[in-house]
């Protein structure tokens, strides 16, 4: 399974990208054991990703800013980056899965195409808000987190979305799910796109992969105190994982 989407993309002629291995961050960055560059952006953009935690222990990925009208969420990935040692977990947090779109200010691509619906899985073709490409797999973007995803083979990965509030629960884990709702206190829901949930990454990942994928979305503001002080809190108590004390 862990080679099958490379397999694919070679198959279909699709550019993988080589994730490049950066050094460890400096002392302001204790958290962070590894950094990698996973790919580029239609622009050129760099699609960064931080491993934090203790490698070895259960592997979990956060994504965020897929859509780069969604800025918010990627605040709690950035604090458990820049705080203090994290033990309990072996955490990979990508802030922005979308740097084209989050410096447009737009839901999309530089070429348009909402990244959430332009995964291999269940892709159809959409048009409008939902544009999903000229074909599964099409973006550079979607092509990097899927070899990210594949070679880091997680138990786990949370997709932070706006502004829909609420943890879906109807996902290949609900007991985490459920436990995910209750710590970052977001009500369970059911997010079926409105009947266009096709070519999304954690379809992708729930069918590909043996680990599971599930989407988090805050409202359309929350406060930046929720952000960079109350939702990574409450995150790190759900995965079992915990900061280092002070000193």
């Amino acid at each position: 399974m862990r080679r099958l989407v490379t397999a694919v993309l070679v198959a279909l002629g699709l550019a993988v990208p080589v994730p490049a291995v950066a050094a460890p961050a400096s002392e302001d960055r204790p958290a962070v054991v590894e950094a990698r560059t996973i790919g580029h952006s239609v622009k050129g953009r760099p699609i960064r990703a931080w491993r934090l935690g203790e490698p070895g222990r259960r592997r979990i990925v956060l994504v965020s800013t897929m859509h780069g009208d969604e800025p918010h969420t990627r605040a709690i990935l950035e604090t458990l980056r820049d705080g203090r040692a994290i033990r309990g977990v072996d955490l990979w947090v990508v802030p922005t899965f979308n740097p084209d779109g989050l410096a447009r200010g737009t839901r999309r691509n530089a070429r348009g195409v909402d990244l959430n619906r332009n995964f291999p899985h269940r892709w159809k073709d959409l048009d409008g808000r939902y544009e999903s490409g000229r074909g599964p797999a099409s973006e550079p973007e979607t092509r990097a987190v899927m070899a990210f995803l594949e070679e880091i083979d997680p138990v786990r990965v949370v997709s932070f979305h706006q502004p829909l509030n609420g943890v879906d629960t109807d996902t290949k884990d609900p007991r985490f799910a459920r436990r995910l709702a209750r710590a970052l206190r977001l009500p369970r829901t059911s997010l079926d796109c409105g009947g266009l949930c096709h070519g999304t990454m954690t379809m992708w990942f729930n069918h590909r992969m043996r680990g599971s994928a599930l989407t988090v979305e805050y409202g359309a503001r929350p406060s930046r105190h929720r952000m960079v002080v109350q939702a990574p809190r409450q995150l790190l108590g759900a995965l079992g994982a915990h900061r280092t004390s002070r000193g």
